[in-house]
């Protein structure tokens, strides 16, 4: 059966993706992770809709692949809807960040498509969250698409999943947010623990 030319040219898009990335970026936050384990540092994914499905599953990943201390703020509908209510959208983050005590030995991690955006008010809370954490000496990395947006700014490693077609900017960019999280996992320098799978003969 031949594919629809939609199927097929998704697949081309694929593989453009993965010419396009910047691999010397996910050495970049390798080491960055590693430096942050070494340290005792926590981890914190920032992401909404699709980005907040990711965190919640990248931090499962890094807590039990890793050993690093990991959390995300929208694991918990709770604090998150009592803070929207409180305290605004916008700043949803920043307050989680600060009840949390972010210091410099920790390490904010975005997921999301355009990185945020000052100038638009996309993903105000991002970019909130962000010079939050630059502003107590903490690192931000992320996996984010488009042309990064304020994640990219800011970031001191960031990997920018490149634009093949603007009608599939966010199917893109989320679906390899999982690629780059579970090379992450997966690298001989940052693997603390097998996975099951793996161990399976």
């Amino acid at each position: 059966m031949t594919p629809s030319p939609y199927t097929a040219r998704y697949f081309e898009e694929v593989i453009k993706v993965v010419q396009g990335i910047d691999q010397s970026q996910v050495d970049a936050m390798v080491e960055l992770l590693v430096t942050l384990r070494s340290k005792g540092g926590r981890l914190f994914f920032i992401g909404v809709g699709g980005g907040a499905g990711n965190a919640t599953h990248a931090v499962n990943d890094f807590r039990k692949i890793c050993a690093i201390e990991t959390y995300t703020p929208t694991d918990n509908v709770s604090e998150l809807t009592a803070r929207i209510n409180d305290e605004g959208w916008e700043m949803v983050f920043v307050r989680y960040l600060e009840t949390s005590r972010l210091g410099p030995n920790d390490a904010v991690f975005v997921l999301s498509v355009g990185g945020g955006n000052v100038e638009k008010n996309i993903s105000a809370n991002i970019v909130a969250a962000l010079k939050y954490a630059k502003s107590v000496g903490a690192s931000v990395t992320g996996v984010v698409g488009r042309d990064g947006g304020y994640t990219r700014e800011v970031a001191d490693a960031c990997v920018v999943i490149p634009t093949i077609s603007d009608d599939t900017v966010t199917p893109h960019t989320e679906a390899f947010q999982a690629v780059v999280w579970h090379l992450i996992v997966s690298h001989p320098d940052l693997k603390a623990n097998e996975m099951k799978w793996e161990e399976v003969k």
